[in-house]
């Protein structure tokens, strides 16, 4: 059975930083297009960070421009863990922050990486809340 469990979302001041992880099991990242999203309340739940591994295991990532050069996801293949690190954290980063996996497809010039319907497995979510 495929299972994605975030962690790692807290409560921060506005400048700060959190590591998000999604720990999965069932499931090998270099066969999924992965994603990390966040949905705030009202709000539609968006993609902010997708990875895949292409030809000879060239690992790629993409953002959208609002977290450019503030987030970086990554992946651990030994622990089977994929990551958010999240810098400079603003207030309207505050949302719930979801790990997501598809096709590999999805990541693919022809996908839709940022579309939440892309996705067909998702983790429970953790909260994070930047003040001011």
């Amino acid at each position: 059975q495929v299972q994605l469990v975030e962690s790692g979302g807290g409560s921060v001041q506005a400048g700060g930083s959190l590591r998000l992880s999604c720990a999965a099991s069932g499931l090998n990242y270099n066969r999924y297009c992965m994603g990390w999203f966040r949905q705030a309340p009202g709000k539609e739940r968006e993609g902010v960070a997708a990875s895949w591994t292409g030809g000879g295991s060239t690992y790629y990532v993409d953002y959208v421009d609002s977290v450019k050069g503030r987030f970086t996801i990554s992946q651990d293949n030994t622990k089977n863990t994929l990551y958010l690190q999240m810098n400079s954290l603003k207030p309207e980063d505050t949302a719930m922050y979801y790990c997501a996996a598809g096709p590999l497809g999805v990541c693919s010039p022809y996908g839709d990486r940022w579309s939440r319907y892309s996705y067909t497995v998702w983790g429970q979510g953790t909260q994070v809340t930047v003040s001011s």
